[in-house]
């Protein structure tokens, strides 16, 4: 498919949003399709089928493709970037937006060659690459993650200093370096240096350990926090305060008049539509963002 794993999970979880059932079976260790899942395949495919023939079609008198837009993306967007792809499909459906995730360095060098035409990204410096504009969109939260039988479990948030003695379950620094020292000095001014637990290379990987009851504690964005529903964890948010990372949009410096396009066509949906607004609110600046653009 030429698309990241997590692209397409999150590409799966609107479709399920939408259609109101479970296509998909996910345990750690596999992935399925439901009983609606099967009962949904043929169609979709027949869906597909008949899309491409309808294209095919008019192919000759269109002239020309729809656009594409390629945004880069990163995991824990959650309902953000449904309402940005919610908003890009109503106002502009000749524009189809392909979601590309890339490590970070690989990311901003495709935006940097145009191979992407922007691209979501965590605690960006702007001396990495000198040529992109980052504008600022909003702060992503973050919480605790812990055995649902642990002790702390049962306070409604977790203090840092709480969890000194409690291992810490964290990815390679080199796969989420700005994730890993925020939370490393979150803990130093917390007043202790964590004890490490054994590292993770996925999300499902620290769920799944962290679910067996063993001592250990992780952080995930709240934004996916909200989209896992797994009764072995408990999600607690920071009584510290302060834990989060700010989230951009890259894009090349200088004219850049399909990003400005599109983030303008956002910015009007959210002005005229409550749930979008009451988005906008919650989340950041992303009015700055669009104003940055224009």
């Amino acid at each position: 498919m030429h698309i990241a794993q997590p692209a397409v999970s999150q590409q799966m979880q609107r479709l399920e949003r939408e259609l109101k059932v479970q296509l998909l079976d996910r345990s750690p260790r596999r992935v399925r399709l439901t009983e609606a899942g099967q009962r949904f395949l043929p169609a979709a495919r027949g869906v597909l089928i008949a899309a491409d023939q309808a294209r095919a079609s008019v192919a000759d008198v269109a002239g020309a493709r729809a656009e594409v837009f390629r945004l880069g993306t990163v995991t824990g967007l959650g309902a953000r970037l449904d309402a940005i792809l919610d908003a890009f499909a109503e106002r502009l459906p000749q524009v189809r937006i392909e979601l590309v995730t890339l490590p970070v360095r690989e990311r901003l060098a495709q935006v940097a060659d145009g191979r992407l035409d922007a691209a979501f990204v965590r605690a960006p410096t702007a001396d990495d690459t000198p040529e992109l504009e980052y504008l600022r969109a909003w702060d992503d939260r973050l919480v605790a993650v812990l055995p649902a039988r642990h002790p702390l479990a049962a306070h409604e948030t977790v203090r840092l200093a709480d969890l000194a003695s409690v291992p810490l379950r964290m990815t390679e620094r080199r796969n989420r370096p700005a994730l890993v020292d925020l939370v490393l000095m979150s803990c130093q001014r917390a007043g202790f240096e964590p004890v490490p637990a054994p590292t993770a290379t996925t999300l499902q990987d620290n769920l799944a350990a962290i679910g067996t009851g063993a001592a250990m504690w992780t952080v995930i964005y709240a934004a996916n926090a909200d989209q896992v529903h797994n009764p072995r964890v408990a999600f607690r948010p920071s009584g510290d305060g302060g834990l989060s990372l700010p989230i951009a949009v890259a894009l090349r410096a200088g004219p850049i008049r399909r990003a400005r396009r599109c983030c303008a066509t956002f910015w009007r949906v959210t002005a005229n539509n409550e749930h979008s607004l009451s988005l906008c609110e919650r989340t950041g600046p992303w009015s700055m963002l669009f104003l940055r653009v224009n």
